[in-house]
């Protein structure tokens, strides 16, 4: 795992993003993510953003850390959004929910080299282009778990950890790639963080975004004590001989296969 390994925080909060990138968090996400979303994850426990272009120019004016702009992937919406979030200081776009390369090559196309473009691999269709679509000159790539299993039909979102799919996934990219989410070292629910994080130094990840449980998890606690924490442990995993790593992927299959929970953000 590359010692730049970087930490993204979805937030519109000033108050709580100085502080947290002052601590190591290397930027942070605004969520831009609407059309279809409600409908596609009506009765899991996920998160709909409602940030705002003013949400990201505040959040511009705020910090001087990296700024991913997650947008809809709706060919009706992708130039405005595009424009807005370039024109507000947005430094990557993430595009969500991707298909195939046609759609990844449109927000390249208007995106025209002014900002990183990611992808959020989260439907069985890009699956099947994976090739094409790592061909592409992507900023970062994301597996997103939430989605994937909707899209796939499945209730456990964590089964792409354990079944081979996050390693056919990951051998295709070589930008920052990511998986799964993080929150304070020594919590995390249903998968302990630990885990999380030991499985992201196996994977060869680059970066992971601080999950929902992430702002509960740091009340009463001090993030420029936490992020440290967790960037540390990002490091120490690195440093794992083979039957550590061996142990703990176990533990993280016997997690996986335990629980029987409802989709949640991560």
């Amino acid at each position: 795992m590359s010692a730049d390994f970087e930490l993204f925080l979805f937030s519109s909060d000033p108050a709580t993003i100085a502080p947290t990138v002052s601590a190591g968090v290397a930027g942070i996400v605004v969520d831009w993510e609407r059309v279809g979303k409600r409908h596609r994850q009506a009765g899991a426990d996920t998160q709909i953003g409602e940030d705002t272009v003013d949400d990201l120019r505040r959040v511009r004016a705020s910090t001087s850390g990296r700024i991913l702009c997650r947008i809809d992937n709706n060919a009706e919406l992708l130039e405005e959004q595009i424009e807005a979030a370039v024109a507000s200081g947005a430094d990557e776009i993430l595009l969500p929910m991707v298909r195939g390369a046609n759609e990844v090559e449109r927000v390249l196309a208007h995106a025209r080299g002014r900002v990183g473009v990611g992808i959020l691999v989260e439907t069985e269709a890009v699956l099947e282009q994976l090739d094409d679509v790592a061909g592409l000159p992507l900023s970062r790539a994301y597996l997103g778990l939430n989605d994937l299993a909707i899209d796939r039909g499945t209730t456990n979102i964590f089964d792409p950890l354990v079944d081979g799919t996050i390693e056919e996934v990951r051998g295709y990219f070589s930008v920052p790639f990511g998986v799964a989410g993080l929150t304070v070292v020594d919590a995390g629910a249903p998968i302990p963080c630990r885990l999380i994080v030991g499985e992201l130094s196996r994977l060869d990840c680059g970066f992971s975004f601080l999950r929902r449980s992430y702002h509960a998890d740091i009340r009463n606690r001090d993030p420029v004590a936490e992020i440290p924490r967790l960037l540390a442990a990002l490091a120490a995993a690195s440093r794992r001989d083979a039957d550590d790593v061996r142990k703990d992927r176990e533990a993280l299959i016997a997690a996986v296969e335990q629980w029987t929970g409802v989709l949640t953000s991560v």
